[in-house]
């Protein structure tokens, strides 16, 4: 009895001892370490079963080979490929060769001397005369073969033949184009080489189905029987009608209880609104709605543009036009005097029309035009620039006199108009002219705009879908479109690569598109544009050839300095005021 029985006896009772007890019995003081480690030794592999193993299982690392060639003798490890390099050679004797023997130097002459008598000169041609037969004419020989002139292409598509010589020819060839390229005519019937002796070539076997050249038996099978009209009862016709769809009617059982006419449209007229879309979009007031005017905005458009070419062709200034229309001297223009005008311009209006013309221009709703409004909305401002001595005679510096200058005009107070005040002779405040470039004198009245009524809070109906409180701020999306030019900024020297803001120094579409005919010469707009020192300006008009005398040219620098605010001058300013100094 073991250890380990004698341990158990006294816990366990054997009921059967004369049966073998089940399990295995445990050796004390075995582990898992003595389980995993194999005590005993591994079988040696014998070599001929080793190749077959390590072709087919080969180990770790080891190099696959085939078991017929196992026993051979290792040569490709030994072996090597390729060619082997030699030094080559170094930089110093390329650059500073080691000096050759006099033997050397004249191996070298002598192996040299053919290769002089067979080298022709470079870039030109050397007399080849030497290597010729004696007594050769070299000017009239011509060498080769001489080409025998054929017919031209114009000949070969188009020959000089009759229509008759063309058919025959192409019926000559026939026969032999059937045989080569297997080619028939249109309807030809191919010849099989059948023996003929019996039947005629062009007889023809079946017996004829029968027809009838009027057409009879198609007319029948077009007619068919099952497709004659029946006759059927008038209330299973209504029926029908009533309770099946007809093609391209719409179906409608009820059509016969309805005591309405047959063109009657159900649901209420809704009311046509005085607004437009355009109106709600621009949140304009109800007295500002643009719906059911369109007509009379044509009208005074058009008129309006007639008024601006008549103008603009029979006056040199805006205050020529303007004493024009100022019939009675006034200073502004009235309804009356607007009249009087049109019906010399053989304009017809209508009391509506000139009603709504008077209503366009007049902006501040005095009840008349006065000079400011009459440039903006009945002339072309910007093709009509006001000069020095106007702009003293709009603004009441310079009153204009029409009478001889040896008389004086004396003003003559009646006793009724002592106390009225005078009436200033200014058409226009000097802040209300403009000049029509930076550093111009030329000056153009400013643009009156319409400013529309925006209410105080709204809200839309985009708004108020899916609203939330405290959603994330649009502020950093990202914006499309093409951004506005900003005058308000002075343009960098150097712009940053990430600066996308347009300071209006970038070309358009149209410039890539047309581009000038500097830019073929390599001069491009920036170059126009790069401020540049009096003294380079001055000699780049002097290459040109531009004569500008010195007085000129220093009334030209000062006009172009002021148009720029730090007072830099480039090409294309300074051409400009030049060209305006020189109109006038």
């Amino acid at each position: 009895m073991t250890l380990l029985e004698g341990r158990h006896n006294w816990k366990y009772i054997d009921r059967c001892p004369n049966l073998r007890t089940a399990g295995k019995l445990i050796p004390i003081g075995d582990r898992a370490e003595t389980c995993l480690q194999d005590t005993t030794p591994r079988p040696i592999t014998p070599p001929v079963l080793k190749k077959f193993l390590n072709s087919l299982r080969p180990g770790l690392g080891a190099v696959r080979i085939f078991h017929g060639k196992a026993n051979d003798p290792d040569v490709a490890s030994a072996r090597f490929h390729g060619k082997r390099t030699k030094p080559p050679v170094t930089g110093g004797l390329v650059i500073n060769p080691r000096p050759k023997s006099l033997y050397q130097q004249k191996l070298l002459q002598l192996q040299e001397t053919g290769c002089y008598s067979k080298k022709a000169p470079l870039g030109r041609s050397h007399d080849q005369s030497a290597g010729l037969p004696n007594g050769l004419d070299a000017l009239r020989t011509t060498f080769g073969l001489k080409n025998l002139k054929g017919l031209t292409a114009g000949e070969i598509v188009n020959p000089s033949k009759t229509a008759d010589q063309v058919e025959r020819e192409n019926q000559e060839g026939h026969q032999l184009y059937i045989r080569s390229h297997n080619s028939y005519f249109v309807g030809e019937p191919i010849n099989r080489k059948y023996k003929w002796s019996q039947y005629v070539k062009e007889s023809r076997f079946g017996v004829p189905s029968p027809h009838s050249n009027e057409g009879r038996a198609v007319a029948k099978s077009l007619n068919w029987i099952n497709h004659a009209s029946t006759l059927v009862s008038k209330r299973n016709d209504d029926y029908r009608e009533r309770s099946q769809p007809q093609i391209g009617m719409a179906f409608d059982p009820i059509v016969d209880t309805l005591n309405v006419p047959a063109d009657h449209t159900f649901g209420i007229v809704m009311p046509e609104e005085n607004f437009g879309v355009g109106d709600l979009m621009d949140s304009s007031s109800p007295e500002q709605f643009l719906k059911g005017t369109e007509k009379q905005r044509v009208l005074v458009n058009a008129v309006q543009e007639h008024l601006k070419k008549a103008n603009f062709q029979n006056f040199n200034s805006l205050l020529q036009a303007f004493r024009h229309y100022d019939k009675k001297g006034q200073g502004w223009i009235d309804k009356e005097d607007l009249q009087v005008v049109c019906s010399q311009l053989n304009l017809v209006l209508s009391a509506p029309v000139l009603d709504s013309l008077m209503e366009y221009c007049d902006v501040n709703k005095d009840g008349r035009i006065d000079f400011l409004e009459f440039s903006n909305f009945l002339n072309w401002k910007g093709k009509m620039p006001i000069n020095t001595l106007e702009e003293r005679i709009l603004t009441g510096v310079c009153k204009p006199r029409s009478a001889p200058a040896n008389v004086h005009r004396v003003k003559i107070q009646e006793p009724d108009e002592q106390n009225v005040p005078e009436v200033s002779d200014a058409l226009v405040r000097p802040e209300d002219l403009e000049p029509v470039q930076a550093g111009s004198t030329q000056k153009t009245p400013k643009t009156l705009a319409r400013p529309k009524t925006v209410p105080a809070s709204f809200a839309t109906s985009s708004s108020l879908i899916r609203a939330v409180v405290g959603g994330p701020s649009t502020a950093n999306y990202r914006r499309f479109g093409i951004p506005t030019v900003r005058t308000d900024l002075p343009t960098p020297r150097l712009k940053r690569t990430g600066d996308r803001t347009n300071y209006g120094d970038e070309s358009t579409a149209q410039d890539l598109l047309h581009p000038t005919l500097f830019s073929l010469r390599g001069v491009h707009e920036e170059h126009f544009f790069t401020p540049r020192p009096k003294q380079e300006i001055a000699r780049i008009f002097d290459k040109v050839g531009v004569d500008i005398p010195q007085d000129v040219f220093e009334e030209a620098w000062k006009l172009a300095s002021l148009r720029h605010p730090m007072g830099e001058v480039c090409v294309e300013t300074f051409r400009n005021v030049l060209m305006e100094i020189q109109a006038n």
